[in-house]
């Protein structure tokens, strides 16, 4: 159905022809996603184990995680009669070397990029099916359990270090969700895990941040510690930072599904490294991080992910990796 589009009432639930749910990942793939599934909308499986590590203290300063409790538990709640999620993965570049700054942040927010790509299969969807069809998405940008939703739509499973695994694609990829007032067929949920008797993860982790199996204390993770915390580093912590600036690849570069099946990014991705970050070591960056003032700070970071550290946290991991000169060189 073409043309011009009807609305669709509040806390009404369209009904997909069938195959529809096949064309709408299509349209992922088209626009940029690596992996995409549906899922069926509902209760969050991991809301009790996530409810848990807040109690626990694991998310340290990061109190915005426990807004919107009710909708986190329950994936249907934030758009009216919604009962379907496309969910999706997008290529960051893992085959792209270790350095100061993680490969996710590199390059373009993907905040910036996932949210329209994902709204352009909404409207896509509604252009196909005549009628407006409701919908929300997300990336980090609400009270969304993306990795319980990408498991439901049968992209992989939970790795020991807390992300989720895809059989062929390793873990460097986003996960984006768009939660649709529209009936589809859902795809398989991923019930097994794969990570076996291997620790790597747990074992590379500079700081030990892994309390347990699947279990991270963010208060001692470096990318918290370079990202979210405000305050002074721990003196305790900063030494074991070595020359990372800013978040931490370590437990998904060691990982044998990323040392085999990382994608290589595209030559007009995103997500590529941005001139001021790009092939630099840690103390070359470190050194032009604390050169820059406001202004250039602006001009080298816009778009970027990471502006969420403001020019004075840089400024602090930057003084930290160079502290740390003894053991880079």
């Amino acid at each position: 159905m073409r043309g011009g589009r009807g609305t669709c009432p509040p806390d009404v639930t369209l009904q997909a022809p069938r195959g529809f749910a096949h064309r709408l990942k299509a349209e992922a793939y088209a626009r940029g996603a690596m992996i995409a599934g549906v899922a069926r909308l509902g209760p969050a499986e991991t809301a009790a184990a996530y409810d848990d590590w807040i109690a626990a203290g694991y998310a340290g300063e990061m109190g915005y995680l426990e807004r919107g409790a009710e909708k986190r538990r329950d994936s249907r709640l934030p758009v009216p009669g919604a009962v379907s999620a496309l969910v999706i993965g997008v290529n960051y570049g893992g085959t792209e070397p270790d350095g100061p700054v993680a490969r996710y942040a590199r390059g373009d927010d993907y905040h910036d990029v996932l949210v329209p790509m994902l709204r352009g299969v909404q409207d896509w969807a509604s252009g196909e099916l005549g009628v407006e069809v409701p919908g929300k998405a997300y990336t980090d940008t609400g009270p969304m359990l993306e990795r319980d939703l990408a498991r439901r739509a049968g992209l992989g499973w939970f790795g020991k270090n807390t992300m989720l695994i895809s059989p062929r694609h390793g873990s460097f990829f986003f996960i984006g969700v768009l939660l649709l007032a529209l009936e589809l067929e859902p795809d398989a949920p991923f019930e097994t895990e794969h990570c076996g008797s291997c620790t790597r993860c747990l074992q590379a982790c500079p700081t030990d941040a892994f309390v347990a199996p699947r279990v991270l204390d963010a208060t001692q993770c470096v990318s918290y510690l370079t990202i979210e915390l405000k305050g002074s580093i721990p003196e305790a912590l900063r030494e074991r930072m070595g020359g990372l600036v800013y978040g931490c690849d370590v437990c998904q570069s060691v990982c044998p599904w990323n040392v085999k099946f990382s994608q290589v990014l595209a030559e007009d991705s995103p997500f590529k490294a941005r001139e001021f970050v790009a092939g630099k070591d840690a103390v070359t960056l470190a050194t032009d991080i604390l050169a820059l003032d406001q202004d250039a700070f602006s001009a080298a970071f816009r778009k970027s992910p990471m502006k969420r550290a403001k020019l004075a946290g840089l400024r602090r991991n930057a003084t930290v990796a160079l502290g740390n000169l003894d053991t880079l060189t």
